[in-house]
């Protein structure tokens, strides 16, 4: 029940609706441009890292001037972005099918000894491979799960993904009676980067949320969390307080 004593009230003023719509757009657009820019750029370096590769009489301004018989000041100049993307698709599949033959598995053998052989190229060389057959190859083995650990210190939480059960010398020399668990824990923006921690099976607390969204309340900096619903309710809370 309301009495005249009650204050009244206040609906926010034009300017302050007009910054709400406003934020509201940036918090619905951001994510979609931010998508397609990031998208059309990487199309773009693959573009021109890849044309230059391709002999000129095939790209497809030529391929058409010679079609249309187009000289001189009649030329067309076409600029098909993401050609070069194809181009480097289909380039790449055929290497793939050549090395998974007995003389496309002769030729990486021969090069891989040659590059052993090199003191700087061997270093480099190594160190991308295995970071490609992490990423790539569909043998290699993922993270398994979220978790929560204890670290730096007890009290202190922290997210990491659970990898695999510690084998060989470093489950046999730990002092521990049960197992050991692998889990990299990842820095902030940066997941790429950050610790390799052993802990016991029973200090490690699998999480329910999956990998990617663990990976974005990480990046995120504890910002975006996994439940889309309160995510969007804390947006709003926001906004009410900006107005």
């Amino acid at each position: 029940m309301t009495t005249p004593f009650d204050p009244e009230t206040k609906r926010p003023g034009f300017i302050a609706r007009l910054r709400n719509s406003f934020l509201t757009g940036i918090i619905v657009i951001a994510p979609v441009g931010l998508t397609v820019w990031l998208i059309w750029t990487v199309i773009g370096w693959v573009d021109s890292f890849v044309w230059p590769f391709v002999p000129d009489a095939y790209h497809p301004a030529e391929i058409l001037n010679r079609w249309f018989e187009l000289e001189g000041e009649n030329r067309i100049e076409v600029n098909v972005r993401g050609l070069g993307v194809v181009v480097f698709l289909i380039f790449t599949i055929l290497v793939g099918w050549i090395a998974k033959g007995l003389i496309g598995r002769s030729m990486i053998n021969f090069g891989e000894t040659l590059v052993d052989r090199t003191p700087v190229v061997r270093s480099i060389y190594s160190g991308i491979k295995q970071l490609a057959e992490t990423v790539f190859a569909q043998s290699e083995r993922s993270f398994e799960k979220a978790c929560l650990i204890q670290y730096p210190r007890k009290g202190i939480w922290a997210i990491g993904f659970i990898s695999t059960v510690a084998r060989g010398e470093v489950a046999e020399k730990a002092e521990n009676m049960g197992d050991l668990i692998s889990v990299f824990v990842p820095t902030t923006p940066n997941p790429t980067s950050g610790f390799l921690l052993f802990f016991p099976r029973e200090d490690v607390i699998e999480l329910d949320m999956n990998i990617e969204d663990a990976a974005k309340l990480v990046i995120s900096a504890g910002l975006v969390y996994p439940n889309g619903e309160k995510a969007k309710e804390a947006v709003e809370e926001q906004l009410r307080k900006a107005s």
